[in-house]
């Protein structure tokens, strides 16, 4: 797809204009409204594709679980396997529209390969995640993301308490996620892995101050996400953290979401997918595989 086209549904999903102007530039690219409406489907995520692992998947058991924060309750979803033994726990963090199918099937993922996965609602804050996905991201610029650091850290305290966690905690997160991952490293000494998808970095002030394992995973065609790389690797080096970058050739911003037909990249994803699954094996503990 022409790049000129997911640079300007970036904008648009990002809070950079409004739906009306979208679609008139959308048009202008495209040729025509016809065009330009049928370009949407491939532009926007289809959660029909969402569940890689169904719901009811008789190996799993899933449930809404709320936890107390600073900011009050928060909600999410937790997934993993039937029988009750300590497994370590991966905490999901969402895009900018808020928990959705696709990360609920994320760690349904997780739970698959033994861990206890739970994917955070930080929409909590500001009323919970909407059915609509337009919806859910014109909500998210509402939610204070410094309140968002303060309910993931007292999420990763949460996790590491449970009756069935090990007490190992890792994080992983997507675009906004990846972000938050970032931050979450730098605010949680109780963090023990984090792995950003695509996710802007933290100012090299705040490196020292991190104690987690890092795996942080880019696409090459995603230059404001990037811009920050050099810095960030920079002050990581610079103060002796753990960490590994990878950049994935000829891959887009969100190159991992199955949902997105624009810019998933499948080979990419599955790469970044085993490497994600290796390292959390390693920092957390290999689990029990679900049966």
């Amino acid at each position: 797809m022409d790049q000129r086209i997911i640079n300007l549904y970036d904008r648009f999903t990002h809070g950079g204009m409004s739906r009306r102007e979208f679609f008139d530039r959308l048009t202008q690219l495209a040729g025509s409204a016809a065009a330009a409406t049928a370009l949407l489907p491939l532009l926007q995520n289809d959660y029909a594709q969402a569940a890689i692992v169904p719901p009811d998947d008789a190996r799993l058991v899933t449930e809404r679980v709320s936890y107390d924060s600073a900011k009050g309750k928060i909600n999410g979803y937790l997934a993993r396997a039937k029988d009750k033994a300590k497994r370590p726990v991966v905490l999901v963090i969402h895009e900018n529209r808020g928990l959705n199918p696709h990360l609920e099937d994320i760690a349904r993922r997780l739970a698959l390969e033994g861990f206890l996965a739970y994917a955070v609602d930080l929409l909590s804050l500001v009323g919970g995640t909407p059915a609509s996905e337009d919806a859910a991201r014109e909500l998210h610029p509402k939610m204070n993301q410094e309140d968002a650091v303060v309910a993931l850290v007292s999420a990763v305290s949460f996790l590491k308490s449970h009756p069935e966690s090990t007490g190992k905690v890792g994080a992983v997160g997507f675009c906004f996620g990846g972000l938050m991952i970032n931050r979450l490293a730098a605010s949680s000494p109780e963090l023990d892995a984090g792995v950003a998808y695509y996710g802007r970095q933290v100012p090299a002030a705040q490196v020292p101050n991190i104690k987690a394992a890092l795996l942080l995973h880019y696409a090459e065609k995603d230059d404001p996400v990037n811009a920050g790389i050099a810095a960030y690797e920079a002050a990581l080096k610079e103060n002796k953290k753990k960490y590994t970058i990878y950049i994935y050739p000829g891959t887009q911003h969100a190159f991992n979401n199955d949902t997105g037909a624009a810019r998933y990249n499948k080979e990419a994803a599955d790469l970044a997918w085993g490497r994600t699954l290796a390292f959390f094996k390693e920092h957390l503990g290999a689990p029990p595989k679900a049966a």
